[in-house]
């Protein structure tokens, strides 16, 4: 493949996850705004979707990354 389809895979690959990590922070923040007792559920939950989002993110890269050293 050429590397222009190389780097349009790997943005497309970090921009998933990048956008769940804003969506789910904007939540978390207008959440706590909503229900301040909550902070501490809702700030367990926030990290959780970074941690598996983030995850995925680099599952992806390091496949890519096998792909395309041959």
């Amino acid at each position: 493949m050429s590397t222009f389809a190389l780097i349009l895979v790997m943005i497309l690959s970090t921009a998933g996850p990048a956008a769940v990590i804003a969506v789910v922070g904007f939540s978390a923040v207008k959440s706590i705004a909503r229900n301040p007792s909550a902070s501490s559920k809702i700030f367990i939950v926030m990290i959780l979707a970074f941690i598996f989002s983030e995850a995925i993110a680099i599952l992806a890269l390091l496949i890519l990354y096998n792909l395309f050293t041959r």
